[in-house]
């Protein structure tokens, strides 16, 4: 069964849509095309040019001193973490394209401040065109490109669904990273459990308490965006992560983040096939879904 992916952003959060991604290829789901805000737009991007298993074995392996590295001068004045510095790496780790030359179509979303309108970028280069959709205002520098400042494009649009209503696919699979509070334990080995505690121990005490403002501000922002926008388009299975799962800033905590993606997108095709929406019966790419 073909389906377009729809990613949308939220910080941290969005190590959730590795997990996703892997559970949907598990139950035998093709992506043909994907949109993604932020977040969304950096994790689709990997996995439209075929690399994201490279950038998710990195971020599993980073330490607290790794992470340091990307970050800007608390004084600063172009944002928290250092775009540039980022996306350098990440074109080290798996190459640059251009999106016109992916083998899965691929829609990045951002907000040009300049025209107040959101922006779609569907050719060009591509971590340009995903660093500016994830330019979020205050913890990254705004990208000036052809006359336009560009900043995160959750600022007008936090699930971009549009881009791929008009794809050949079976069904439209979005992933809301603002879903209702809900909680959720994911076991974790004592190795990894570990690690992630010394980390927040560290990480914490450079963004929690300064942080939290911002924090509440920037999920206020997407959030009430989103439940505007919401109304517009509307996806054939929406796959909830809860907001309360993480704030934005928690990246040290990929490991967990990534499995509790696969467990909310269990959840979700089980829900599906149960309402009727996925009938494997009619799909032989479904007939290999294990309910």
């Amino acid at each position: 069964m073909k389906v377009s992916l729809v990613l949308s952003g939220g910080g941290a959060r969005g190590y959730t849509h590795i997990g996703v991604i892997k559970e949907l290829k598990k139950y035998g789901f093709e992506i043909i095309s994907i949109s993604g805000t932020s977040m969304g737009a950096l994790i689709g991007a990997l996995e439209a040019c075929n690399k994201l298993e490279v950038y998710e074995n990195w971020v599993k392996n980073l330490d607290v001193l790794d992470m340091i590295k990307f970050l800007n001068n608390p004084l600063a004045k172009n944002g928290w973490l250092n775009g540039d510095k980022i996306f350098n790496k990440i074109k080290e780790l798996v190459g640059d394209y251009k999106i016109e030359d992916l083998p899965v179509k691929f829609t990045a979303v951002a907000t040009d401040l300049n025209k107040k309108k959101e922006v779609w970028f569907q050719k060009g280069p591509l971590w340009e065109a995903v660093k500016a959709s994830a330019s979020i205002p205050g913890i990254f520098q705004p990208v000036k490109l052809n006359k336009m400042l560009l900043v995160d494009g959750g600022v007008l649009n936090i699930m971009p669904i549009a881009p791929v209503m008009s794809d050949m696919s079976d069904l439209i699979i979005a992933v809301n990273l603002y879903g209702n509070d809900k909680e959720i334990k994911i076991k974790l080995s004592k190795e990894v459990r570990k690690k992630q505690n010394l980390m927040e121990e560290i990480w914490y005490k450079i963004f929690k308490e300064k942080q939290d403002p911002v924090n509440q501000s920037i999920d206020l922002m997407m959030d009430t965006i989103f439940r505007y926008r919401r109304a517009e388009y509307s996806a054939d299975i929406e796959i909830e992560i809860p907001e309360n799962i993480a704030k934005w800033y928690e990246f040290h905590r990929a490991i967990e983040l990534i499995k509790i993606g696969e467990e909310f997108t269990k959840d979700a095709i089980n829900s599906a096939k149960k309402k009727g929406i996925i009938k494997g019966e009619n799909s032989e790419s479904v007939k290999q879904l294990k309910w």
